[in-house]
């Protein structure tokens, strides 16, 4: 019949097309728009923010970067702090929408903060901050107020070691790392030392703050068991009355009590140079300086019951090009969401990832 259709054949173009749209309809939004994620299974990331996000001033001296981050994990807070030479100390908001800069007093504006602590005691929360080309540990109050500052130890300081001990008596230097507090006492590495001990300090919160050198002293530098290659960073994991140890060129975490016994060791893929450890949940999250191929740039892990469940490849995956070492990572959830705060080194970077869904 004159003007009626012609029905066309239907061809395997066609099936192909259709299964091309329906596939693209069951890729998430953020990967069908090509955004990058790195990770595994339900711990993928992506990059939220980049240092752009940070305050200008932050910005301007930001590659010297060399620190790290404290969370506040009391009910209702949730703020992150961390301090950069030149800047001082930052606080990123508890929705990590915001970061501002907080009044810092000079002798510590003016120089690196290799990591940071919050802790509370008598009711009273407190920011430690070790000090590493000061060769001084520094406390605060929350609102950037210095509180105490914790000096080197002197030639006739008893540390409780013979070995610790005559290293000072021979004015070794004190160069601590890191730093954290259990019981009334600051656990302090020094790893970038020769002396490569974990000193601690006895501490007085309070009005009269006051913290004095304590007679416990353990680790060192060796191959021995509970000895560091680099003891770099300290963990108390939260809830737990336990010191843990990023023993960086070990490729490994070594943990003690608080008396300083060795307990047990978690190792990391080989080539892995952990800086330091952050407890989250279930998760242990580490950044490394290096990973197993140096080329690709350093990972983040994340472990679960000790073992690596995810690992982050910001520099490879996340095209974050300044991301070849990585100093400092810190989970954070907000809402259903896992969060990843990280710091590069040389040159200095920050990121916060977000998890994806």
């Amino acid at each position: 019949m004159a003007g009626a259709m012609k029905r066309s054949p239907i061809t395997p173009a066609f099936f192909a097309l259709v299964a091309i749209v329906l596939v693209s309809a069951m890729i998430p939004a953020t990967q069908a728009a090509g955004e990058k994620t790195s990770g595994q299974g339900k711990l993928r990331f992506k990059v939220l923010y980049t240092s752009e996000h940070l305050p200008a001033e932050a910005q301007k001296v930001l590659k010297s970067a060399h620190g790290g981050f404290a969370v506040d994990r009391r009910k209702g807070k949730g703020e992150t702090y961390f301090a950069l030479p030149g800047a001082g100390i930052l606080q990123i908001s508890a929705d990590l929408k915001n970061i501002k800069l907080l009044p810092t007093a000079e002798e510590m504006k003016g120089t690196n903060m290799h990591n940071a602590m919050l802790w509370t005691a008598e009711k009273e929360t407190y920011l430690t901050f070790p000090g590493n080309a000061a060769n001084r540990v520094f406390t605060t109050k929350l609102d950037g107020t210095l509180v105490h500052t914790l000096k080197p130890p002197t030639a006739d300081t008893d540390l409780g070691d013979p070995t610790v001990n005559n290293y000072f008596k021979n004015n070794g230097p004190f160069i601590p790392t890191d730093v954290e507090y259990l019981d009334g006492l600051f656990y302090i590495p020094t790893g970038y030392s020769k002396l490569d001990y974990v000193l601690t300090a006895r501490v007085k919160p309070g009005k009269n703050f006051d913290a004095t050198w304590n007679k416990l002293s353990f680790g060192g530098r060796g191959t021995g068991v509970g000895q560091f290659g680099t003891g770099h960073g300290v963990t108390v994991p939260v809830g737990k009355k336990r010191i843990d140890i990023a023993d960086r060129p070990n490729s490994e975490v070594d943990r003690f009590t608080p008396e300083g016994k060795y307990l047990e060791t978690v190792k990391l893929p080989a080539g892995s140079f952990p800086c330091d450890t952050f407890y989250d949940g279930p998760y242990m999250v580490i950044g490394a300086l290096h990973g197993p191929d140096r080329t690709k740039g350093a990972p983040i892990y994340i472990l679960e019951n000790d073992k690596v469940v995810s690992t982050i490849m910001p520099k490879e995956e996340l095209a974050l090009a300044n991301f070849q070492h990585i100093h400092n990572a810190v989970m954070r959830k907000v809402g259903k969401k896992l969060y990843v705060i990280a710091q590069a080194w040389n040159p200095g970077d920050f990121v916060i990832l977000e998890q994806v869904n």
